[in-house]
């Protein structure tokens, strides 16, 4: 990305679509003021027609205009793809069980027309203000509703066209930088290998608990390529610094014992070593090859500097030796910060 510098935090905005817990339009503020204040200019944000089915951009786009935040001093990233609809059933039908106090629904609508659609709606959504960095969002669960290989492979082509509408936001200086945004880190190599990608957000792919070599590989190639990397999800949505949502779904002791062995066994070693398992987080996510930046959300202003400053934290190479020699990473893993 020749034009544009990110920060090694960019801030998520997933918490501003009331994720797991519905917050005031006063805390929202709250939230999106620090990260103004603590952040070099342009601050970062990354957002989605997904997050609370607009919710997340209709939130930052009023925060912005009531804190009188100049355009150029935000830079916003909008995954596109969810197009926000009427709600018409008790709950929204993506994403069950982890939204709350949503007015709006939201599908799925990935093509030439559906990208264009959800990249207009989305700068209305933002109040003024207008998404500099796009991608489309969720890829992955577009081809995965074919039921068979052809119906995967018009799915495919849907995808391919959507990339056909944010090179012409780019071209025409809509837009600063195209990308993209998916869960399973495979459908990224695929589209990456036939598109012409500024870069990526991985997401819940590549983290302290789980690294796997090929995804090592991929990226190693991707920035040898110069395609920027931005690592999402860092705490597996949640679980590695004490929720109950692994990846976003709901999971308990009984049903995923391994997880929770695999947590307790590494707060132990945090503790040991005096560390918080946030801080291993962001370290490890921040240092994995090609990474530029990490997104971290929050829903509490006051963790906004904190959350910065976790990605200056040195962790002791006893530490990793330690991770490995307990089997709570690859002991292959060769992209760690040495002390």
């Amino acid at each position: 990305m020749h034009n544009v510098i990110l920060p090694k935090v960019i801030f998520g905005t997933s918490g501003l679509g009331n994720l797991y817990v519905a917050q005031s339009d006063a805390d929202k503020c709250a939230i999106v003021e620090a990260c103004i204040n603590n952040s070099e200019k342009p601050a970062v944000f990354d957002s989605a027609g997904k997050y609370g089915a607009g919710l997340a951009l209709e939130s930052l786009g009023k925060c912005l205009k009531q804190l009188k935040v100049k355009p150029d001093d935000v830079l916003i990233s909008n995954k596109l793809g969810w197009l926000r609809t009427e709600l018409t059933t008790p709950e929204p039908t993506f994403e069950p069980g982890v939204w709350r106090d949503l007015e709006f629904d939201a599908i799925q609508k990935i093509s030439y027309d559906g990208i264009m659609e959800c990249y207009e709606q989305g700068n209305q959504l933002l109040n003024g203000y207008q998404a500099g960095l796009v991608s489309v969002h969720d890829p992955d669960e577009y081809i995965s509703r074919g039921q068979s290989q052809a119906e995967k492979d018009k799915l495919y082509q849907d995808v391919l066209d959507a990339y056909k509408a944010l090179h012409e936001l780019k071209h025409q200086k809509k837009v600063k930088a195209i990308g993209i945004g998916s869960k399973d880190w495979r459908v990224i190599q695929k589209i990456a290998g036939t598109i012409d990608l500024d870069w990526v957000m991985i997401a819940n792919s590549m983290t302290v608990q789980s690294h796997p070599a090929e995804l090592v590989g991929f990226m190693e190639q991707l920035k040898s390529r110069g395609v920027a990397i931005i690592n999402s999800a860092v705490f597996n949505g949640g679980f590695l610094i004490g929720s109950d949502y692994y990846n976003y779904q709901a999971v308990a002791p009984e049903s995923h014992p391994e997880l929770y062995r695999w947590r307790d066994g590494f707060y132990q070693l945090c503790t040991a070593y005096n560390l918080k398992p946030a801080e291993v987080c962001t370290n490890f996510g921040l240092n994995a090859p090609g990474v530029t930046s990490i997104a971290l959300n929050t829903t509490n202003q006051k963790r906004v500097a904190g959350n910065i400053a976790m990605a200056s934290v040195k962790i002791p190479t006893g530490f990793w030796k330690d991770m490995k020699e307990r089997g709570l990473m690859d002991k292959a893993y060769a992209h760690l910060q040495e002390l």
